[in-house]
């Protein structure tokens, strides 16, 4: 095998997945939300031509299924969302009918507005499935000093219950 091979099968086996910091507190949330110590997390990998389509990135970095041995507990979207300056991490675990039990924000690199992190202001989004909207100021609880911030999570949280929907009605989740 020639040399150059060899550095595309590496540099493409590293270019999927998440960051190893990432993936710690993603499974730290599995593990907690799911009650299990050990699972399998592989990609879901959405064609192109039907990804490019929906309204949030699916890519083959940020959806997953979470197993159990051969069983499905559900599923895993990571993604990121602007906030005022940067961007923030966040995660959302999904059961196996779509409906959402865990958000989470991984990674928050602003110094205001990190409220959006708290167990109390994501809690709005358990129990929600493929079909509800998610609507600032009216659905969806404001939060002063972090307007930016919640403006784009809630955004990005109706993007991915719009995405799922149409990936539901193609049979493709």
């Amino acid at each position: 095998m020639k040399l150059s091979s060899i550095i595309i099968l590496v540099l493409s086996i590293l270019a999927f997945g998440l960051p190893k910091n990432i993936q710690k507190k993603v499974d730290s949330e599995i593990k907690k939300t799911y009650s299990v110590e050990s699972f399998s997390f592989d990609a879901k990998i959405i064609a192109s031509n039907v990804a490019k389509e929906l309204p949030s990135k699916f890519g083959a970095d940020n959806f997953f299924e979470i197993k159990k041995d051969t069983k499905l507990l559900g599923y895993a979207y990571v993604s990121k969302a602007p906030s005022k300056t940067d961007q923030f991490d966040y995660l959302v675990l999904l059961d196996i009918n779509l409906v959402i039990v865990k958000t989470k924000v991984l990674i928050y690199r602003e110094d205001y507005g990190g409220e959006i992190g708290s167990k109390r202001w994501l809690k709005q989004f358990i129990g929600k499935t493929k079909d509800d909207e998610f609507r600032y100021g009216d659905n969806i609880d404001a939060i002063s000093g972090a307007t930016i911030s919640v403006r784009s999570m809630t955004k990005a949280m109706d993007d991915l219950m719009k995405s799922l929907k149409i990936l539901s009605a193609k049979d493709l989740i």
